[in-house]
Parts: C-alpha cells; structure tokens; sequence
C-alpha cells in the first residue's frame, strides 16, 4: 500500500501539491444505483410523482454537484471541468435507477471525486423527490467504474 498523500510528517491533514504533475486529459465514469418499488417506477414512467420530472431534475443536480466536488470534500482541488454528463436510466431489474455519471478536464489531477460526487448527488436528488411516494428506497453501489489520463494511466473495472 502506498504512502497516505494528504497528511504531512505530522498526520496533520493537507492539500496534495500536484503543481509539478503534468497537465494530461483526464476522464473519470462513476455509477450508482437508486432501489425502489416497481410502483414509484411506473409512477415515473408515465410522469405522474408529485415532484415533477424527476429524471431531468436529478441528472441537473448531478452536474451541478460535479463543479462544486471542492466546496464539498475537503481537500479536493477546484478543477476546470471541460464536460459532466449525467444520465439516469430506469431499470426493471432493479427495480430502479441506474445512475452514470462522465466527467473530463485537462489537469493535473483526477476527476473521480467529481464523477462519484455528480452519480451521489443525483442519486439523493431522485430520493428526495420520491420520498413521498416510497419509503423503502435505498441509494447503493456507487463506485467509480473507468478513469484515464495521469501517471496511473487508464483504468477500467470491466
């Protein structure tokens, strides 16, 4: 396991210095998934929850949270995102939500913090909005999936 980056000799927590890193592309895909009754589906499908368009409100929030990663973890760097795509696709299987969420930005460092936060934030967004209809959901599975770019090079988990 390699050396913790963002504590100092002391354990005292810092902000990783990447001013020497090359600026690369870089992209990162993170999935999660909303579970919910087959009921707060339909309910969706045919656009009749309480709260409006449920899917288009969350896939905004998701791209919203992305461009703020750094006002919400400590320690992530503000980036100058260059795309954020969220999309939200119901699934029978489930049931539910599958939530993707793609990030890129030429930097020096990652986009994964900003993926994972766009894929949770759409996520909570769906829950907020279908709380009134179904009690039982449940927010899992978020992970991120592929990144490219950096000194790691790419990475895939399929």
């Amino acid at each position: 396991m390699s050396k913790l980056t963002h504590l100092d000799a002391d354990g005292r927590a810092r902000m990783v210095d990447v001013g020497d890193k090359a600026v690369t592309s870089r992209r990162a895909e993170a999935r999660g998934e909303l579970v919910c009754a087959p009921a707060t589906l339909e309910l969706v499908r045919t656009g009749k929850t309480p709260k409006g368009s449920v899917l288009a409100t969350a896939e905004l929030a998701g791209v919203m949270a992305a461009k703020r990663t750094a006002d919400l973890i400590p320690l992530c760097h503000t980036l100058a995102l260059s795309k954020v795509a969220v999309e939200i696709a119901m699934d029978e299987a489930l049931p539910g939500f599958a939530v993707r969420a793609t990030v890129r930005s030429e930097g020096r460092t990652g986009v994964e913090m900003e993926a994972l936060t766009a894929v949770s934030v759409a996520c909570l967004t769906l829950f907020d909005m279908l709380k009134a209809v179904d009690k039982g959901m449940a927010i899992g599975a978020i992970r991120v999936t592929a990144k490219e770019g950096g000194q790691s090079g790419s990475w895939s988990s399929e």
